[in-house]
Protein backbone atom coordinates (compact mmCIF):
# COMPACT_ATOMS: atom_id res chain seq x y z
CA UNK A 1 0.00 0.00 0.00
CA UNK A 2 2.66 2.42 1.17
CA UNK A 3 4.23 1.98 -1.99
CA UNK A 4 2.21 4.59 -3.19
CA UNK A 5 4.60 6.79 -1.72
CA UNK A 6 7.05 7.13 -4.18
CA UNK A 7 4.34 8.93 -6.94
CA UNK A 8 3.39 11.31 -5.18
CA UNK A 9 2.05 13.80 -7.46
CA UNK A 10 3.65 17.37 -7.25
CA UNK A 11 1.22 19.85 -5.92
CA UNK A 12 1.56 23.46 -4.36
CA UNK A 13 -0.60 23.85 -0.95
CA UNK A 14 -2.44 27.56 -1.04
CA UNK A 15 -2.65 27.54 2.88
CA UNK A 16 -3.28 31.03 3.14
CA UNK A 17 -7.15 30.71 2.10
CA UNK A 18 -7.39 28.04 4.94
CA UNK A 19 -8.86 29.49 7.96
CA UNK A 20 -7.69 26.29 10.65
CA UNK A 21 -10.59 25.75 13.77
CA UNK A 22 -8.45 24.90 16.74
CA UNK A 23 -9.38 21.50 17.72
CA UNK A 24 -9.21 20.95 21.59
CA UNK A 25 -10.07 18.72 23.94
CA UNK A 26 -9.32 15.08 24.55
CA UNK A 27 -11.12 11.86 25.64
CA UNK A 28 -11.09 10.72 29.51
CA UNK A 29 -11.10 7.16 28.49
CA UNK A 30 -8.48 4.68 30.12
CA UNK A 31 -6.12 2.56 28.02
CA UNK A 32 -9.37 0.53 26.71
CA UNK A 33 -10.48 1.27 23.00
CA UNK A 34 -13.84 1.05 24.19
CA UNK A 35 -14.32 2.03 27.24
CA UNK A 36 -14.74 6.13 26.75
CA UNK A 37 -17.61 5.64 24.41
CA UNK A 38 -20.06 6.78 26.41
CA UNK A 39 -18.04 9.51 27.26
CA UNK A 40 -18.14 11.29 24.02
CA UNK A 41 -21.10 11.82 21.90
CA UNK A 42 -23.22 9.80 24.20
CA UNK A 43 -22.81 12.38 27.00
CA UNK A 44 -25.62 13.98 24.62
CA UNK A 45 -27.49 10.74 23.42
CA UNK A 46 -26.65 11.74 20.03
CA UNK A 47 -25.19 9.81 17.65
CA UNK A 48 -22.10 10.89 15.92
CA UNK A 49 -20.63 10.88 12.73
CA UNK A 50 -17.18 11.31 11.67
CA UNK A 51 -15.82 10.43 8.23
CA UNK A 52 -12.16 8.67 7.53
CA UNK A 53 -10.42 9.25 4.41
CA UNK A 54 -8.20 7.25 2.80
CA UNK A 55 -7.80 4.66 -0.01
CA UNK A 56 -8.16 0.68 -0.79
CA UNK A 57 -10.73 1.36 2.35
CA UNK A 58 -12.32 -1.98 1.72
CA UNK A 59 -9.61 -3.57 3.74
CA UNK A 60 -10.91 -1.79 6.78
CA UNK A 61 -14.38 -2.48 6.19
CA UNK A 62 -13.77 -5.23 9.41
CA UNK A 63 -12.52 -2.64 11.40
CA UNK A 64 -15.58 -0.42 10.89
CA UNK A 65 -17.46 -2.53 11.98
CA UNK A 66 -16.05 -3.35 15.22
CA UNK A 67 -15.38 0.43 16.06
CA UNK A 68 -19.11 0.76 15.49
CA UNK A 69 -20.14 -2.33 17.39
CA UNK A 70 -18.20 -1.41 20.62
CA UNK A 71 -19.05 2.32 20.03
CA UNK A 72 -22.81 2.50 19.36
CA UNK A 73 -23.20 6.07 19.59
CA UNK A 74 -20.00 7.11 16.65
CA UNK A 75 -20.91 6.05 13.10
CA UNK A 76 -18.01 6.08 10.83
CA UNK A 77 -18.45 6.86 6.93
CA UNK A 78 -15.64 5.43 4.78
CA UNK A 79 -14.50 7.94 1.99
CA UNK A 80 -12.98 5.80 -0.63
CA UNK A 81 -10.91 7.38 -3.18
CA UNK A 82 -8.41 5.73 -5.51
CA UNK A 83 -4.81 6.72 -4.49
CA UNK A 84 -4.05 8.54 -8.20
CA UNK A 85 -6.47 11.30 -6.79
CA UNK A 86 -6.45 11.55 -3.36
CA UNK A 87 -3.82 13.57 -2.33
CA UNK A 88 -5.34 15.97 -4.89
CA UNK A 89 -8.69 15.81 -3.67
CA UNK A 90 -7.30 16.38 -0.04
CA UNK A 91 -5.37 19.24 -0.73
CA UNK A 92 -8.55 21.04 -2.15
CA UNK A 93 -10.20 19.93 0.83
CA UNK A 94 -7.37 21.64 3.22
CA UNK A 95 -8.13 24.21 1.50
CA UNK A 96 -11.73 24.96 2.02
CA UNK A 97 -11.51 22.97 5.56
CA UNK A 98 -13.41 20.35 4.44
CA UNK A 99 -11.21 17.49 5.26
CA UNK A 100 -12.22 14.40 6.52
CA UNK A 101 -12.05 13.73 9.99
CA UNK A 102 -10.02 11.00 10.25
CA UNK A 103 -7.54 9.91 7.29
CA UNK A 104 -4.69 8.12 6.13
CA UNK A 105 -1.62 9.97 5.68
CA UNK A 106 1.81 8.95 3.86
CA UNK A 107 5.44 10.03 4.90
CA UNK A 108 5.82 12.04 1.45
CA UNK A 109 3.15 14.51 2.62
CA UNK A 110 3.04 14.76 6.21
CA UNK A 111 5.69 17.43 7.09
CA UNK A 112 3.71 19.41 4.32
CA UNK A 113 0.08 19.45 6.37
CA UNK A 114 1.43 19.03 9.69
CA UNK A 115 3.55 22.81 9.36
CA UNK A 116 0.60 24.20 8.01
CA UNK A 117 -1.57 23.02 10.83
CA UNK A 118 -3.78 21.23 9.05
CA UNK A 119 -3.19 17.96 11.32
CA UNK A 120 -3.91 17.49 15.14
CA UNK A 121 -1.29 17.53 17.84
CA UNK A 122 -1.98 14.18 18.74
CA UNK A 123 0.97 14.34 21.73
CA UNK A 124 -2.16 14.98 24.69
CA UNK A 125 -4.18 12.54 24.02
CA UNK A 126 -1.46 9.79 23.63
CA UNK A 127 -0.16 11.02 26.98
CA UNK A 128 -3.22 11.12 28.34
CA UNK A 129 -4.69 7.93 27.74
CA UNK A 130 -1.73 6.08 27.75
CA UNK A 131 -1.04 5.35 24.11
CA UNK A 132 2.54 2.99 24.18
CA UNK A 133 4.29 4.40 20.88
CA UNK A 134 6.74 1.76 22.41
CA UNK A 135 4.07 -0.79 20.28
CA UNK A 136 5.18 0.58 17.05
CA UNK A 137 8.53 0.54 15.07
CA UNK A 138 10.21 3.57 16.36
CA UNK A 139 10.97 4.96 12.79
CA UNK A 140 7.37 4.91 12.14
CA UNK A 141 7.12 7.02 15.39
CA UNK A 142 9.41 9.38 13.90
CA UNK A 143 8.65 9.77 10.08
CA UNK A 144 4.90 11.03 12.13
CA UNK A 145 6.77 13.32 14.46
CA UNK A 146 7.49 17.07 13.66
CA UNK A 147 9.05 19.25 16.68
CA UNK A 148 8.62 17.29 19.17
CA UNK A 149 5.10 16.56 18.52
CA UNK A 150 3.20 13.26 17.96
CA UNK A 151 0.75 13.74 14.59
CA UNK A 152 -0.32 10.35 13.89
CA UNK A 153 -0.46 6.51 15.47
CA UNK A 154 0.98 3.93 12.86
CA UNK A 155 -1.06 2.44 10.96
CA UNK A 156 0.64 -0.53 9.00
CA UNK A 157 4.65 -0.47 7.38
CA UNK A 158 6.87 -1.83 4.67
CA UNK A 159 10.34 -3.14 4.20
CA UNK A 160 12.11 -4.11 1.04
CA UNK A 161 13.44 -7.52 0.75
CA UNK A 162 15.03 -9.74 -1.86
CA UNK A 163 12.84 -11.99 -3.77
CA UNK A 164 14.16 -14.80 -5.66
CA UNK A 165 12.93 -17.66 -8.27
CA UNK A 166 14.00 -21.12 -6.25
CA UNK A 167 13.72 -23.09 -9.56
CA UNK A 168 16.20 -20.76 -11.41
CA UNK A 169 18.35 -20.92 -8.06
CA UNK A 170 17.78 -25.61 -7.90
CA UNK A 171 18.29 -25.32 -11.77
CA UNK A 172 21.97 -24.35 -11.10
CA UNK A 173 22.32 -25.62 -7.90
CA UNK A 174 23.09 -22.17 -5.82
CA UNK A 175 22.02 -21.86 -2.67
CA UNK A 176 19.27 -19.55 -1.52
CA UNK A 177 19.96 -16.08 -0.04
CA UNK A 178 20.04 -15.72 3.23
CA UNK A 179 20.54 -12.74 5.96
CA UNK A 180 24.57 -13.48 5.69
CA UNK A 181 24.57 -11.94 1.62
CA UNK A 182 26.20 -9.08 0.84
CA UNK A 183 26.44 -7.28 -2.43
CA UNK A 184 29.73 -9.55 -3.86
CA UNK A 185 26.99 -12.65 -3.21
CA UNK A 186 24.64 -11.23 -4.96
CA UNK A 187 26.26 -10.49 -8.17
CA UNK A 188 28.47 -13.44 -8.62
CA UNK A 189 25.19 -15.28 -8.21
CA UNK A 190 23.65 -12.85 -10.16
CA UNK A 191 26.12 -13.66 -13.11
CA UNK A 192 25.63 -17.56 -12.54
CA UNK A 193 21.52 -17.06 -13.06
CA UNK A 194 21.55 -14.90 -15.74
CA UNK A 195 20.86 -16.91 -19.12
CA UNK A 196 20.97 -14.91 -22.25
CA UNK A 197 20.18 -17.89 -24.91
CA UNK A 198 16.42 -18.07 -22.46
CA UNK A 199 16.28 -14.50 -22.01
CA UNK A 200 17.07 -15.14 -18.23
CA UNK A 201 18.19 -12.14 -16.08
CA UNK A 202 20.02 -12.81 -12.57
CA UNK A 203 19.02 -9.34 -11.30
CA UNK A 204 17.20 -6.44 -11.98
CA UNK A 205 18.63 -2.99 -11.08
CA UNK A 206 15.67 -0.42 -11.99
CA UNK A 207 15.58 3.44 -11.18
CA UNK A 208 13.22 3.06 -8.33
CA UNK A 209 13.97 4.95 -5.10
CA UNK A 210 12.19 3.13 -2.40
CA UNK A 211 12.64 -0.73 -3.71
CA UNK A 212 16.65 0.09 -5.08
CA UNK A 213 18.49 2.97 -4.77
CA UNK A 214 17.26 4.25 -1.41
CA UNK A 215 18.52 0.93 0.59
CA UNK A 216 21.62 0.87 -1.51
CA UNK A 217 22.67 3.88 -0.23
CA UNK A 218 21.99 3.24 3.21
CA UNK A 219 23.93 -0.13 3.07
CA UNK A 220 26.91 2.07 1.49
CA UNK A 221 27.09 4.10 4.77
CA UNK A 222 25.11 6.97 3.02
CA UNK A 223 21.71 8.78 3.37
CA UNK A 224 19.36 10.47 1.27
CA UNK A 225 18.94 13.75 3.03
CA UNK A 226 20.11 14.55 6.70
CA UNK A 227 18.22 14.45 9.72
CA UNK A 228 16.91 18.00 10.20
CA UNK A 229 15.26 18.05 6.21
CA UNK A 230 17.99 20.80 5.08
CA UNK A 231 21.04 18.66 3.02
CA UNK A 232 21.03 16.00 0.60
CA UNK A 233 22.74 12.76 0.37
CA UNK A 234 23.04 12.46 -2.85
CA UNK A 235 26.28 14.27 -3.62
CA UNK A 236 28.13 11.94 -0.61
CA UNK A 237 30.46 9.39 -1.68
CA UNK A 238 28.88 7.20 0.21
CA UNK A 239 25.55 7.95 -1.99
CA UNK A 240 27.31 7.40 -5.10
CA UNK A 241 28.78 4.16 -4.35
CA UNK A 242 25.37 3.11 -3.63
CA UNK A 243 23.98 3.96 -6.91
CA UNK A 244 27.23 2.72 -8.96
CA UNK A 245 26.43 -0.95 -7.21
CA UNK A 246 23.50 -0.92 -9.38
CA UNK A 247 24.40 0.68 -12.37
CA UNK A 248 27.43 -1.55 -12.88
CA UNK A 249 24.88 -4.61 -12.47
CA UNK A 250 23.45 -3.27 -15.92
CA UNK A 251 26.45 -2.01 -17.37
CA UNK A 252 29.37 -3.53 -16.39
CA UNK A 253 28.44 -7.41 -15.03
CA UNK A 254 25.57 -7.49 -17.93
CA UNK A 255 23.13 -9.57 -15.73
CA UNK A 256 20.30 -6.81 -15.11
CA UNK A 257 18.26 -5.82 -17.95
CA UNK A 258 18.83 -2.24 -19.08
CA UNK A 259 16.27 1.05 -18.05
CA UNK A 260 14.68 0.64 -21.79
CA UNK A 261 13.66 -2.65 -21.27
CA UNK A 262 12.51 -2.26 -17.45
CA UNK A 263 10.51 0.45 -18.58
CA UNK A 264 8.84 -1.60 -21.14
CA UNK A 265 8.61 -4.38 -18.64
CA UNK A 266 8.56 -4.37 -15.32
CA UNK A 267 10.56 -6.28 -12.86
CA UNK A 268 8.05 -7.54 -11.26
CA UNK A 269 6.48 -8.71 -14.57
CA UNK A 270 9.40 -10.30 -15.26
CA UNK A 271 10.37 -12.31 -12.07
CA UNK A 272 6.33 -13.64 -12.03
CA UNK A 273 6.58 -14.69 -15.94
CA UNK A 274 10.07 -16.30 -14.70
CA UNK A 275 12.66 -14.08 -16.37
CA UNK A 276 14.33 -12.72 -13.50
CA UNK A 277 15.94 -14.79 -10.82
CA UNK A 278 16.31 -12.05 -8.15
CA UNK A 279 15.37 -8.15 -7.33
CA UNK A 280 14.15 -5.92 -4.94
CA UNK A 281 10.49 -5.54 -3.86
CA UNK A 282 8.00 -4.77 -0.85
CA UNK A 283 6.64 -6.84 1.51
CA UNK A 284 3.55 -5.77 -0.64
CA UNK A 285 4.21 -7.83 -3.29
CA UNK A 286 3.74 -10.58 -1.29
CA UNK A 287 -0.22 -10.46 -1.96
CA UNK A 288 0.17 -10.22 -5.64
CA UNK A 289 3.57 -13.20 -6.01
CA UNK A 290 0.96 -15.31 -4.43
CA UNK A 291 -1.95 -14.48 -6.53
CA UNK A 292 -0.08 -15.82 -9.55
CA UNK A 293 -0.26 -19.24 -9.71
CA UNK A 294 3.66 -20.33 -11.95
CA UNK A 295 5.31 -18.02 -8.75
CA UNK A 296 3.43 -18.68 -6.00
CA UNK A 297 5.44 -21.65 -4.66
CA UNK A 298 8.32 -21.17 -6.68
CA UNK A 299 9.19 -17.73 -5.24
CA UNK A 300 10.75 -16.79 -1.35
CA UNK A 301 12.19 -13.75 -0.08
CA UNK A 302 15.01 -13.20 2.09
CA UNK A 303 16.57 -9.89 3.99
CA UNK A 304 18.16 -7.25 1.45
CA UNK A 305 22.29 -8.08 1.31
CA UNK A 306 24.68 -5.94 2.96
CA UNK A 307 26.81 -3.58 1.72
CA UNK A 308 29.20 -1.44 4.15
CA UNK A 309 25.81 -2.45 7.08
CA UNK A 310 22.79 -3.65 6.44
CA UNK A 311 19.75 -0.95 5.11
CA UNK A 312 16.62 -0.87 4.60
CA UNK A 313 14.19 2.16 3.87
CA UNK A 314 10.64 1.75 6.00
CA UNK A 315 7.56 3.60 4.92
CA UNK A 316 4.07 3.30 6.32
CA UNK A 317 0.48 5.07 6.62
CA UNK A 318 -0.26 6.55 9.72
CA UNK A 319 -4.12 7.68 10.97
CA UNK A 320 -3.68 11.29 11.48
CA UNK A 321 -6.87 13.84 12.44
CA UNK A 322 -7.87 16.89 10.80
CA UNK A 323 -7.32 20.09 12.68
CA UNK A 324 -10.59 21.58 11.56
CA UNK A 325 -12.22 18.33 12.82
CA UNK A 326 -15.83 19.17 14.67
CA UNK A 327 -15.64 15.84 16.56
CA UNK A 328 -12.10 16.05 17.71
CA UNK A 329 -13.09 13.40 20.82
CA UNK A 330 -14.68 10.98 18.67
CA UNK A 331 -12.27 11.44 15.82
CA UNK A 332 -9.57 10.21 18.68
CA UNK A 333 -11.77 7.39 19.82
CA UNK A 334 -12.04 5.92 16.40
CA UNK A 335 -8.01 6.99 16.34
CA UNK A 336 -7.10 5.34 19.31
CA UNK A 337 -9.22 2.01 18.36
CA UNK A 338 -7.43 2.03 14.92
CA UNK A 339 -3.98 2.06 16.64
CA UNK A 340 -5.23 -1.03 19.00
CA UNK A 341 -3.64 -4.41 18.47
CA UNK A 342 -7.17 -5.60 18.14
CA UNK A 343 -7.86 -3.60 14.80
CA UNK A 344 -4.54 -4.73 13.77
CA UNK A 345 -5.37 -8.01 13.78
CA UNK A 346 -8.37 -7.54 12.19
CA UNK A 347 -7.21 -5.69 9.55
CA UNK A 348 -4.53 -7.66 8.80
CA UNK A 349 -6.69 -10.82 8.24
CA UNK A 350 -8.55 -8.88 5.07
CA UNK A 351 -4.89 -8.54 3.41
CA UNK A 352 -2.69 -5.62 2.54
CA UNK A 353 0.29 -4.25 3.84
CA UNK A 354 1.86 -5.39 7.50
CA UNK A 355 0.56 -4.07 10.51
CA UNK A 356 2.42 -1.36 12.52
CA UNK A 357 0.91 -2.79 16.29
CA UNK A 358 4.21 -4.78 17.20
CA UNK A 359 3.02 -8.41 17.46
CA UNK A 360 0.29 -8.38 15.54
CA UNK A 361 2.08 -9.29 12.66
CA UNK A 362 1.26 -13.06 13.14
CA UNK A 363 -2.16 -12.82 11.28
CA UNK A 364 -0.07 -11.17 8.39
CA UNK A 365 2.00 -13.93 8.15
CA UNK A 366 -0.24 -16.70 8.12
CA UNK A 367 -1.51 -15.59 4.33
CA UNK A 368 1.56 -16.44 2.93
CA UNK A 369 3.45 -19.49 4.79
CA UNK A 370 5.04 -20.48 2.15
CA UNK A 371 7.66 -17.60 2.21
CA UNK A 372 10.29 -16.61 4.41
CA UNK A 373 8.13 -13.32 5.05
CA UNK A 374 9.29 -12.74 8.47
CA UNK A 375 12.73 -11.42 6.82
CA UNK A 376 10.21 -7.65 6.24
CA UNK A 377 9.54 -7.71 10.19
CA UNK A 378 12.92 -8.49 11.24
CA UNK A 379 14.36 -5.83 8.93
CA UNK A 380 12.83 -3.22 11.32
CA UNK A 381 15.72 -3.38 13.99
CA UNK A 382 17.72 -1.31 11.59
CA UNK A 383 15.54 0.13 9.31
CA UNK A 384 15.46 4.00 8.18
CA UNK A 385 12.28 5.82 7.72
CA UNK A 386 11.70 7.16 4.05
CA UNK A 387 12.84 10.40 3.28
CA UNK A 388 11.11 13.37 3.48
CA UNK A 389 10.97 17.42 3.56
CA UNK A 390 8.28 19.01 3.38
CA UNK A 391 8.03 19.47 -0.51
CA UNK A 392 9.13 16.08 -0.99
CA UNK A 393 7.64 15.62 -4.62
CA UNK A 394 9.48 18.54 -6.25
CA UNK A 395 13.12 16.90 -5.17
CA UNK A 396 12.05 13.30 -5.75
CA UNK A 397 11.18 14.70 -9.70
CA UNK A 398 14.76 15.78 -9.76
CA UNK A 399 15.92 12.07 -8.91
CA UNK A 400 13.89 11.08 -11.88
CA UNK A 401 15.24 13.31 -14.73
CA UNK A 402 18.94 13.56 -13.28
CA UNK A 403 19.69 9.82 -12.45
CA UNK A 404 18.61 8.66 -15.53
CA UNK A 405 21.44 9.74 -17.34
CA UNK A 406 23.71 7.54 -14.74
CA UNK A 407 21.05 4.31 -15.38
CA UNK A 408 21.74 4.59 -19.19
CA UNK A 409 25.45 5.00 -19.17
CA UNK A 410 25.04 8.73 -20.75
CA UNK A 411 26.32 10.60 -17.42
CA UNK A 412 29.08 9.07 -14.79
CA UNK A 413 27.73 8.23 -11.79
CA UNK A 414 29.16 10.64 -9.90
CA UNK A 415 28.36 13.27 -12.28
CA UNK A 416 24.62 12.81 -12.12
CA UNK A 417 25.33 12.35 -7.63
CA UNK A 418 26.62 15.81 -7.58
CA UNK A 419 23.57 17.68 -9.52
CA UNK A 420 21.17 15.85 -8.14
CA UNK A 421 22.94 16.86 -5.04
CA UNK A 422 23.07 20.37 -5.92
CA UNK A 423 19.31 21.04 -7.18
CA UNK A 424 18.21 19.05 -4.10
CA UNK A 425 19.92 21.34 -1.52
CA UNK A 426 18.13 24.50 -3.71
CA UNK A 427 14.79 23.09 -3.55
CA UNK A 428 15.36 22.35 0.24
CA UNK A 429 16.53 26.02 0.81
CA UNK A 430 13.44 27.56 -0.61
CA UNK A 431 11.23 25.14 1.36
CA UNK A 432 12.45 27.52 4.37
Amino acid sequence: MVKNAKKVVAISMLMSTVVVVSACGSSSSTDSPTSSAKETAAASGEKVTISYGGWSLDTMTDVIKAFNASHPNIEVKAENTPYKQYFTKLETAAQGGTMPDVLWMNGPNFIKYAENNMLKDLSDNIKKDQVDLKNYPTSLISLYSLGGKNYGIPKDYDTIGLWYNKKLFDEKGIPYPDGTWDWAKLTEAAKKLTDSSKGIYGFAAPMMNQEDYYNTILQAGGNIISDDHKKSGFDQPEAIEGLKFLTDLIQVHKVSPTLAQMTETAPSDLFTSGKLAMYFDGSWAAFTINQNAEMKNNADVAPLPKGKKQGVVIHGLSHVISANSKHPKEAWEFVKFLGSKEAAEIAAKQGGAIPAFKGSEAAWLAAFPQYHAKAFIDMTDYATPYPVSKNTSVWTTYETEILKNAWTGEKPVADAAKELGAKMNQALAAEK
